[in-house]
């Protein structure tokens, strides 16, 4: 199974073309944000969720929820889905393969890796740089992070403008390995109340949304999210190799730095405010590949939309499932995304005849 650019399949069956599905999902952001700002252990009306909003709520005890409570969480969901869901595109169409994915080539480990560093070791090693950084300490250690590890994987698994997936594969597996045992050395060090934080971190999760959270990681995301598209042309042409990409006046070295760095930094602020969340990179633009085909300029953009959605959605599910108890939302992303990996690993998988 390659990435590569077929002009029949630009346009939609059922939604016409790809500008008409954007609007679609677009649509199912909005309605699945105001379904979830209602849903809770209090339920809000749709009319009193929008007196709410505007400040007219009566009692105003309804305001203070939807506004200090479901709406941070809300809107973190959104960033955060919409961030590794286009990540998951950029990096696909870096590698010329559709099994990469932040979390599956070590992205999101290095990511986490740094955060955890600043949590254990902040107060002690690093007590000057978070003093001069403040909150901006811990999602610049996870974009550190998640540069490092992705430079590295670029590097070993690509040869001559090729690509090995399998090398990619095992080499993700290889840092997921060395991150996760220096993630644990960190644990083994940790004070009990930062080993409860981790270890409710590294499930995944929104419980902890705030508007100073999504003030810290806001501007990275949306960076990345109306940055990466800028390079959609360049990885159509990219899907033909590098050379054909040089020659097609293309930048190779720069293109790729900048969907790197781009993608280190909406992942790395996601994990750092989320934790780890696996999957969404990978299934988003399957997704929208499957109905748009493989042309970044809506690959990219829709995949931040069913990103969103997907997130969205596995939170409201996390939170009602078990209500009033809440299963981290890590969880359920593993839950879709695992089978689903299965299944892409079972097309790829050869055809043996007798």
């Amino acid at each position: 199974m390659s990435l590569s650019i077929s002009s029949k399949r630009f346009r939609l069956t059922p939604f016409g073309k790809p500008p008409i599905l954007l609007f679609w999902l677009g649509l199912l952001v909005l309605a699945l944000a105001s379904f979830s700002l209602s849903l809770g252990a209090i339920p809000i009306a749709l009319n009193e969720l929008f007196f709410s909003l505007v400040g007219q709520s009566n009692p105003p005890q309804t305001a203070m929820i939807v506004t200090e409570i479901r709406l941070p969480r809300v809107v973190l969901a959104i960033l955060v889905g919409a961030g590794l869901g286009i990540s998951g595109a950029a990096m696909q169409g870096l590698f010329r393969n559709p099994l990469a994915d932040p979390g599956l080539v070590g992205v999101s480990s290095g990511a986490a890796l740094g955060a955890v560093t600043i949590i254990v070791l902040g107060a002690t090693w690093f007590h000057s740089w978070l003093s001069y950084l403040g909150v901006a300490a811990l999602p610049l250690a996870a974009f550190l992070g998640g540069l490092a590890v992705t430079s590295v994987i670029y590097r070993l698994s690509t040869r001559n403008g090729q690509t090995d997936v399998g090398l990619m594969l095992l080499a993700g597996v290889a840092l997921n390995a060395i991150t996760g045992a220096a993630i644990g050395l960190l644990s083994y060090f940790a004070t009990a109340e930062q080993l409860r934080s981790l270890t409710f971190w590294s499930l995944g999760s929104l419980a902890g949304a705030n508007w100073t959270s999504i003030s810290m990681v806001s501007f990275p995301i949306l960076l990345a999210v109306f940055g990466l598209p800028f390079a959609a042309r360049g990885l159509n042409a990219f899907l033909m190799g590098e050379a054909v990409s040089a020659h097609m006046g293309y930048g190779v070295k720069h293109l790729k730095w900048s969907v790197i760095g781009l993608t280190a930094l909406a992942v790395g602020a996601a994990v750092s405010v989320s934790g780890v969340i696996g999957f969404v990179g990978l299934v988003a633009p399957h997704i929208v590949r499957s109905l748009t085909g493989p042309d970044h300029r809506w690959v990219m953009p829709g995949s931040a939309l069913v990103g969103a959605i997907l997130v969205l959605g596995s939170d409201m599910v996390a939170r009602s499932l078990l209500a009033p108890s809440e299963i981290p939302i890590g969880i359920m992303m593993s839950a879709i995304g695992g089978p689903f990996f299965l299944w892409l690993l079972m097309q790829r998988r050869p055809r043996v005849g007798f």
